[in-house]
């Protein structure tokens, strides 16, 4: 596979005096994103993207996830700079969104310096990822119960907090802030002294009533949880502060930013164009999603018996905030592209240890090869793929079924894998679930999705709904999008 050329920059580009643009950055688990978006025509005039490669060696070994901030950070900028200085200029707001559920620590004044047009991390803590799993299912249930319709997992920022302070209280001792990695970003654009965290993600760290709109401080308090930690609320994209006098780039000083919102509401905000649709992404984790109607109110988890599933989801859907006083029903797997990305470095490490080192790249192309051959349109071995778990079960592992000689080929496995992506997700959102709710259509999005046809074959086979691959799911186009109203508020 050749590599891809290096993005060049136009030595000029002719802009219309009165147009202006809003800055979209979507800080993802893997890659950052960003995009210039037209304020007048909602089209996208420039976009960038880059990996981040920030994943650091947890303490906690396996079960720990983290990410180093300042290669984070320092993606950012570079992403941003190979957007023409041209359209920078005219910037009148910034969106940010990301990926939700993990924490950041940093320390008051101390958590970020300017150096030039450049804004650097200073003190903080590693970000401990959405995909951490140090929370057992044990220390879980040692967790008060929430005042919430939503439960907490491992992963979760609360969780995360409540794990730190009860195990190793040192590494929190020296901060007094934290937030998501895209509300710390939005903290050092603003130089904010405290943190603005939105409902979005408020949500997603737990102990936070989305009818309220406020942390539960007083369960907290009583668990013995720093409740120093808990951001400011404000709306998803609402002001959250103004660019600091220090220039950042070219972008005017007093740029409005919004409060940062979470990446599944941003992507779904830009791919929707109807009701009756809903949107699947795949990438690292899978969801599938669509937008509840507007009276639609979750039950809390003691209205339904300390459970977080409202009346119906016993397939584990829940049911996250999205905009303008709204909710998605969501069923979010932890299962999607990184258990395939998985079974792929197994096969480069077997091929390692017979004596042949075959490229990532190569292994993708022949598997997806070998399985969609007609001769593989179906197997009959079956793959139970939760090799990461699911936040419903933290503790379960993956598992194979039904072998024999005659399904062990590796087009015949391949597709297993596939198919059992698509049947956890079916598992807790199935088809009947959507037919209930009106959805005629499904866009579907997500790298792991585009690239890999098996699994498009395998998503049409069990849900036979009408479905399109490939369009849509772009975060950093929601985040611009969703801030646009506004624009006359602000």
């Amino acid at each position: 596979m050749s590599a891809k050329p290096k993005p060049s920059r136009a030595a000029s580009i002719n802009v219309d005096p009165d147009q202006t643009f809003i800055l979209g950055i979507d800080i993802g688990t893997t890659s950052v994103k960003v995009c210039l978006v037209d304020t007048a025509t909602r089209s996208i005039a420039a976009i960038q993207s880059k990996d981040t490669q920030a994943n650091v060696p947890s303490e906690c070994g396996t079960e720990g996830n983290k990410q180093d901030v300042p290669k984070i950070c320092s993606t950012v900028h570079s992403v941003v700079t190979r957007l023409p200085r041209e359209l920078l200029k005219r910037v009148v707001y910034i969106g940010v969104c990301g990926q939700m559920h993990g924490i950041v620590f940093w320390k008051s004044g101390q958590g970020w310096e300017r150096s030039g047009d450049k804004i650097e991390p200073r003190v903080t803590s590693n970000l401990y990822t959405w995909q951490d799993s140090r929370c057992t299912k044990d220390f879980l249930a040692s967790l008060p119960t929430p005042d919430s319709h939503l439960s907490v997992c491992t992963g979760y920022g609360c969780a995360t907090l409540f794990w730190m302070a009860r195990n190793k209280p040192e590494k929190i001792e020296k901060f007094d802030r934290a937030a998501t990695i895209q509300d710390f970003l939005v903290a050092m654009l603003c130089d904010l002294d405290e943190p603005v965290m939105s409902v979005q993600n408020a949500a997603s760290w737990g102990y936070f009533n989305t009818d309220k709109k406020e942390w539960n401080k007083d369960i907290l308090e009583a668990a013995g949880f720093p409740t120093r930690f808990l951001p400011k609320i404000e709306m998803g994209g609402h002001y959250a502060g103004r660019c600091s006098a220090t220039a950042w780039l070219v972008i005017p000083e007093g740029t409005p930013v919004g409060a940062a919102m979470g990446d599944l509401q941003c992507s779904v905000f830009s791919t929707l164009s109807r009701a009756e649709q809903a949107v699947l992404n795949i990438s690292t984790s899978a969801q599938l999603t669509f937008v509840m109607p507007n009276e639609f109110r979750p039950k809390s988890m003691a209205e339904n018996g300390g459970e977080s599933m409202n009346a119906g989801d016993e397939c584990h859907v829940e049911y996250y905030p999205y905009f303008e006083g709204r909710y998605l029903a969501v069923a979010a797997a932890m299962t999607g592209g990184n258990c395939l990305a998985a079974f792929v470095r197994m096969l480069q490490q077997w091929g390692v240890v017979l004596g042949c080192n075959v490229p990532q790249s190569k292994i993708w192309e022949k598997l997806i090869g070998a399985s969609a051959d007609a001769e593989v349109s179906s197997s009959s071995i079956e793959i139970i793929p939760t090799i990461f778990g699911e936040r419903h079960a933290p503790e379960q592992n993956a598992s194979v079924h039904n072998i024999d000689l005659g399904n062990i080929g590796l087009g015949q496995v391949f597709r297993a894998l596939c198919r059992g992506v698509i049947e956890n997700l079916n598992r807790m959102m199935p088809s009947s679930m959507l037919t209930k709710a009106g959805v005629t259509s499904i866009i579907g999005s997500g790298s792991a999705l585009s690239r890999n046809i098996t699994l498009q074959q395998e998503f049409l086979r069990i849900y036979n709904i009408e479905s399109t691959f490939g369009k849509g799911g772009d975060a950093a186009l929601g985040a611009a999008l969703a801030v646009i109203p506004n624009l006359k508020t602000e």
